[in-house]
């Protein structure tokens, strides 16, 4: 794992052992399927990597909106479908009758683990909106990782960074300016794979985002 997971490769000993029972704990209680894919010990690896990098400081944390990761070959579109046009989806939380299913890309998957100088990770992207999700709404504010008194300054942050990206006066993905639902996990995504340039140019946010996943108070 040190090979494809740089924020494990980062961690001591202690770090590491603790991050390797939060992954087998994640593992033991989700469903892994391939959907005309293969899943590999690897795939199963990473998926459990980008379930416990965002939650990694946060103790007893579990994906209770989260049964099964259904693991596709390459992109889908709207129908599901993995043939055809317009195929440009490489991850999803399920809802409806997908509630509690998670869709991922298996190329998108490894891509993110194996493109050291990429902001982007498909799965974490995934797992963020999670982790949105499990207050009961996807609203790209948090509430049960963040104090109360955060949240005003957060969604400003938020709207500025969304102008910012439009007005091409950002290094952050274009897609984050889809909405604040969508902004919250393309930084985070930043935030992990590329933490030394984000905290560079993005000092406040990177502050908020300690305080998420880091507990800083």
């Amino acid at each position: 794992m040190n090979d494809y997971v740089h924020f494990y490769s980062n961690l001591d000993e202690d770090g590491k052992k603790r991050f390797e029972e939060k992954l087998i704990k994640f593992l033991s209680s989700v469903k892994i399927t391939g959907a005309n894919a293969e899943i590999e010990d690897l795939d199963r690896l990473l998926i459990g990597a980008a379930a416990v990098i965002p939650v990694y400081n946060i103790p007893d944390w579990e994906y209770i909106n989260l049964k099964e990761v259904l693991v596709y070959p390459g992109n889908f579109n709207t129908d599901f479908e993995q043939h055809g046009h317009e195929r440009t989806i490489s991850g999803m939380v399920g809802t409806g009758a997908l509630q509690n299913v998670m869709i991922l890309s298996k190329w998108e998957l490894r891509q993110g683990f194996v493109d050291h100088k990429s902001q982007n990770n498909t799965a974490i992207h995934e797992f963020i909106h999670l982790i949105d999700k499990m207050d009961g709404s996807l609203d790209g504010v948090p509430e049960l990782l963040f104090e109360r008194k955060y949240v005003v300054r957060w969604k400003e942050l938020i709207e500025i960074t969304m102008d910012q990206i439009r007005r091409g006066q950002s290094d952050i993905n274009p897609y984050g300016a889809t909405s604040a639902v969508e902004c919250f996990p393309v930084i985070s995504e930043y935030f992990f794979e590329q933490p030394e340039a984000f905290r560079a140019a993005h000092p406040e946010l990177n502050e908020m985002l300690t305080r998420i996943f880091v507990r800083k108070k």
